[in-house]
């Protein structure tokens, strides 16, 4: 499997924006590791498109967009985080259920999300506090939630298509692309019109991924009469940038009483990080050290 990319890009005489990503290795990499269902590889998988994207269109290398779907749907939530270059972790809390397919033979994502909820985007650009904007769940497709986003938290109209597809016998990712596309302040309606006339063939773009076209190939056979442009490549991948520090820190902040219960009940602990799967152990020492940590008495004070 060759490694994904983002192409960045402007359209229309620098009037219109697009972010688009061939990730089949990030779906197929998130199915492995998190043992995935049908149905949820395609949810997860289309959220961890858009999220890598995202990623993509910070401003600063330190700066992290996290992405949750809160739907009334089996899956339960829906977490993935993107970071510098693209990079992009996530799980989802039930990744196991199945559902029927669909009548017109299609996974059901609506039906595995839900079509009520909340989406919820949150920016860490390194300030006091992130930034955080949520919207309603409109579909449970995904696409269509994160377009709304866009629109109604962001005012910033926007084309999004995310597609995940699959082996039918063996459920293996063959595919996974996804486009973002939004106006810039000084596009006319012209433009727009003109972008939205290629809008139909645009659902297609995860189909020819899975049949080999490269993704510059796709997008200047849709974009080509468009004054295409492409201005930057990114190499996005799933990966966790978990470390036992991190998982420490988790256990200092449960507090004082927990830990202690902790050590006196069981005497170690084990960590199960929810992004990758891999487990942290810490022994009795170890969490001692660490409650100490806790209280403030890890050392003295000089005055």
């Amino acid at each position: 499997m060759e490694q994904d990319l983002i192409l960045h890009g402007m359209l229309e005489h620098n009037s219109i924006r697009f972010a688009a990503i061939d990730g089949t290795r990030i779906v197929s990499d998130a199915q492995n590791t998190h043992g995935l269902s049908r149905v949820a590889t395609a949810a997860l998988g289309r959220q961890l498109l858009m999220t890598s994207i995202l990623a993509t269109l910070n401003k600063n290398a330190t700066d992290t967009v996290t992405t949750v779907l809160s739907g009334n749907g089996p899956s339960g939530n829906l977490v993935c985080v993107g970071r510098d270059g693209g990079l992009v972790k996530g799980y989802v809390t039930d990744p196991a259920v199945e559902l029927p397919l669909r009548s017109d033979g299609k996974l059901d994502v609506r039906g595995y999300v839900g079509s009520s909820g909340k989406l919820t985007l949150i920016r860490d650009l390194g300030l006091k506090e992130p930034y955080v904007g949520t919207c309603n769940l409109i579909s449970g497709e995904i696409a269509e939630d994160f377009a709304q986003y866009f629109t109604a938290s962001e005012q910033t109209p926007s084309i999004v298509y995310l597609g995940v597809h699959e082996n039918a016998k063996d459920g293996f990712v063959t595919g996974a692309a996804g486009l973002l596309v939004q106006t810039m302040p000084n596009c006319s309606e012209e433009s727009i019109d003109r972008v939205l006339s290629v809008a139909d063939r645009i659902t297609a773009l995860g189909t020819r991924i899975a049949e080999g076209e490269s993704l510059e190939a796709v997008l200047t056979d849709l974009f080509g009469a468009l004054d295409l442009n492409i201005t930057n490549r990114f190499a996005p991948a799933f990966s966790c940038d978990c470390t036992r520090e991190r998982l420490e820190r988790a256990l200092i902040s449960i507090g004082e009483k927990e830990l202690s219960e902790i050590i006196e009940q069981d005497g170690q602990a084990e960590l199960t990080c929810q992004f990758c799967g891999k487990k942290y152990g810490f022994d009795r020492e170890q969490l001692t050290a660490l409650l100490k940590e806790a209280t403030g008495d890890g050392g003295t004070n000089e005055a």
